[in-house]
């Protein structure tokens, strides 16, 4: 599961809902001539983003290179069942990246474009936001 080494503070605050937003940045192809892009929002996390990392490895079968574009880095904290109001915030439970629209998730080069559009497909169905297959012209 991927989770940050090291953070400056433990516990975040959730923040502000941004569904309406768009992404500003990692919007565009940098590493791959092919990628997969956001449609929705959502917070994905490290067991999805290990979910869709091996679809698209078992689908590409040694060939070709494959770059991750996210990282869970922000803390989602639990507190345990049947605990009543006024102990606190909670431990940190797991780890989230906030997507928004537009944002580019993996990336593949080295490949064809039918094997390339039928890994990222198989990896968008392991993610809990709208995708689309994007290539670099």
């Amino acid at each position: 599961m991927l989770q940050p080494k090291k953070q400056k503070f433990r516990k975040q605050q959730k923040g502000r809902s941004r569904r309406r937003l768009v992404e500003t940045r990692g919007t565009t192809l940098g590493y791959g001539r092919f990628g997969l892009q956001a449609t929705s929002a959502a917070w994905v996390t490290g067991n999805q983003i290990e979910a869709a990392r091996k679809a698209v490895s078992h689908t590409l079968a040694k060939e070709g290179k494959m770059w991750i574009r996210i990282f869970p880095d922000k803390p989602i904290t639990k507190l345990p069942p049947e605990v009543t109001l006024g102990g606190g915030k909670g431990e940190v439970d797991h780890y989230v990246f906030p997507v928004k629209p537009g944002r580019i998730l993996f990336e593949i080069d080295g490949v064809k474009e039918e094997t390339a559009r039928a890994a990222l497909r198989r990896a968008g169905f392991k993610l809990p936001v709208g995708t689309r297959v994007v290539v670099k012209s």
